[in-house]
């Protein structure tokens, strides 16, 4: 399904005089144009995290961001704090005096999405943690070329937008390169419960979910604690297994190989052998001679 962002407001004071909107890969860029009142605000709160970054304005005054009614809040002053970023479920509050004109970017996104895209969730205590009011020189940059994009009546390719917004997320929530963070290794009864059912169920298709259920953690925990166990990842580990049920064939019987493929979940021989050779550098035929000579 493709990402629909969630927001509710209560605004006064503002008159829209443009709007442009791009949809990528679990984001969504809103580019506004927003003509002000004497008195400009409102209260917003979004089931989804966002990025809200002043680009320009005009006016003697700036826009104050607060997180309650009665706060005091911070002046959004483009050139030394034009940067927000606002946790999903957050209810901010804006008021803006003195402002003529104001440009924004908001940048909605799928925390969900866009940790499967990096094949890691993203640290809970940085996506949950607000951000206002601050300045970064790199994150303006990209979020220029962002606006261009969004205004371009001719589009660049699809992966030029997203790849940009896809780096600013990054850069905002300051998300590590996933090697450079120390996991844990499993507990043993974590570990045991993981290769067993692996073991057991090794012919079939076992779903990543199914072996973080199983050990209670998130899937990106569980397949980088499984790895620092086992120094494979599941799905080598699962290689693993059903190579050796074929070991076992191969010695214990005197099936054909393409039956020994079939009975051993693989798609047909070529497939078996090719698995087998990358594992052990030798076809299965040539190693059940060894095993029989």
């Amino acid at each position: 399904m493709t990402f629909q962002p969630r927001m509710q407001n209560r605004i006064e004071g503002f008159a829209v005089g443009s709007l442009h909107r791009r949809a990528w890969n679990g984001i969504v860029a809103d580019l506004w144009d927003v003509e002000c009142g004497s008195y400009a605000g409102g209260h917003y709160v979004a089931r989804d995290p966002r990025l809200f970054i002043v680009l320009d304005h005009s006016g003697k005054g700036c826009p104050t961001v607060k997180r309650s009614p009665t706060d005091g809040g911070g002046r959004q002053d483009r050139s030394t704090s034009p940067i927000s970023y606002v946790p999903a479920d957050m209810e901010l509050w804006v008021d803006i005096e003195g402002v003529q004109r104001l440009r924004h970017l908001d940048l909605h996104f799928d925390a969900t999405g866009i940790g499967r895209r990096l094949m890691d969730e993203i640290d809970p205590d940085r996506l949950n943690h607000p951000n206002l009011l601050f300045a970064h020189p790199g994150i303006m940059s990209l979020a220029e070329l962002i606006t261009a994009e969004i205004a371009n009546p001719t589009p660049l390719h699809d992966l030029y937008g997203d790849s940009l917004c896809l780096a600013l997320i990054i850069s905002a929530l300051k998300i590590e390169k996933a090697n450079t963070r120390k996991r844990s290794a499993l507990a043993p009864w974590q570990l045991r419960r993981a290769t067993e059912f692996i073991d057991a169920h090794c012919l079939r298709n076992i779903r990543l979910e199914e072996l973080a259920e199983l050990t209670g953690l998130s899937q990106s925990h569980f397949s980088h604690s499984f790895k620092v166990s086992t120094g494979m990842a599941p799905h080598q580990w699962q290689m693993k297994a059903r190579l050796d049920k074929a070991k076992a064939l191969l010695t214990g019987s005197s099936q054909p190989l393409t039956t020994i493929a079939a009975e051993t979940g693989f798609a047909d021989q070529a497939h078996f052998t090719r698995a087998f050779r990358q594992h052990f550098g030798t076809t299965p035929a040539r190693w059940k001679r060894t095993q029989t000579a």
